[in-house]
C-alpha cells in the first residue's frame, strides 16, 4: 500500500507540472516575435553564431516531440516549433541547439548521459520485475538465491536512477546556454524573453519530478529487500 500511495503521489505531481508546462507553452504561443523569425531559423542562427555547421535542423511530428539527436547530429523539432515565430518555439528550438553546443564542446554531464543510454534501455525495462520476482521467491522459498536476483533489480534500478539525475545538469545547462544567447544577441524583446525564461523553466521542473520519483522509488524497494534480512 505504501509504494501505491508513493506512487499516485509522485503521479499526481508530475500530471500537474506536466499540464502547467503545456499551459505555459499555449500561452507563450500567442506571443508573437517582433523579428518574425521561426523555430527553425532560430536554431540555425544559434548553430552558425557558435561555429556548428555539421548539424542539421529537420522538422518532426507531434508536439513536445522536440529533442536533439547526438548520433546522427539534428536538432528536431516539433512541427509547431519548427515553422511558428513566438516565444515558446523560440525557447523550445535555442534549448534544443543548446544540446548540440554541449555535444560539439564534449559537455561531461551530456557524455556521461550518452553513454549511460545503452545500459539504462536494456536494465530500465526488467528491473522492478526483478526486484519483485526475487521478493517474492525469497518469500516462497527463503532468502539465497531470490535475495540476490531483487539486489541485482535494484543494481539495474539504480542505473535509471543515476542517468536520470545526470540528465539535469544536461537540462538546466541546455536552458542556460539558450536563454544566454538569446539575451546576449538581443533576440527578442524583454516580454519575449520573459515568456521563453518562464517556458523554459517550466520544462526543466519535469525532468526535476522524473529524477525525484526515481530516487523515491529506488530507496522505497531497497527498503523492501534489505528491510528483510534479518
Amino acid at each position: 500500500m505504501g509504494y501505491w500511495i508513493l506512487i499516485g503521489a509522485i503521479a499526481l505531481v508530475s500530471w500537474l507540472v506536466s499540464n502547467q508546462l503545456k499551459k505555459k507553452f499555449a500561452k507563450y504561443s500567442k506571443v508573437h516575435l517582433q523579428n518574425g523569425m521561426s523555430g527553425k531559423e532560430i536554431a540555425e542562427k544559434i548553430l552558425a553564431d557558435n561555429g556548428i555547421s555539421d548539424v542539421e535542423v529537420i522538422s518532426v511530428k507531434g508536439q513536445l516531440t522536440d529533442h536533439y539527436n547526438p548520433k546522427n547530429k539534428t536538432v528536431n523539432l516539433s512541427e509547431p516549433v519548427y515553422s511558428q515565430r513566438n516565444a515558446a518555439a523560440a525557447a523550445v528550438a535555442a534549448h534544443e541547439c543548446g544540446h548540440a553546443v554541449q555535444h560539439a564542446q564534449a559537455y561531461s554531464a551530456l557524455k556521461m548521459r550518452s553513454a549511460l543510454v545503452p545500459v539504462v534501455s536494456v536494465t530500465s525495462g526488467m528491473s522492478q520485475w526483478l526486484v519483485i520476482g526475487g521478493l517474492v521467491l525469497g518469500a516462497a522459498a527463503g532468502a539465497g538465491f531470490g535475495y540476490w536476483i531483487a539486489v541485482a533489480g535494484l543494481v539495474f534500478m539504480a542505473f535509471a536512477t543515476l542517468f536520470s539525475f545526470i540528465t539535469l545538469p544536461v537540462e538546466y545547462d541546455a536552458s542556460n546556454r539558450a536563454l544566454a544567447w538569446l539575451k546576449n544577441k538581443n533576440m527578442l524583446t524583454p516580454d519575449e524573453y520573459k515568456g521563453s525564461e518562464d517556458a523554459l523553466k517550466w520544462a526543466a521542473r519535469t525532468y526535476l519530478v522524473a529524477a525525484i520519483g526515481a530516487l523515491a522509488s529506488l530507496l522505497y524497494w531497497a527498503m523492501q529487500v534489505f528491510g528483510g534480512r534479518d
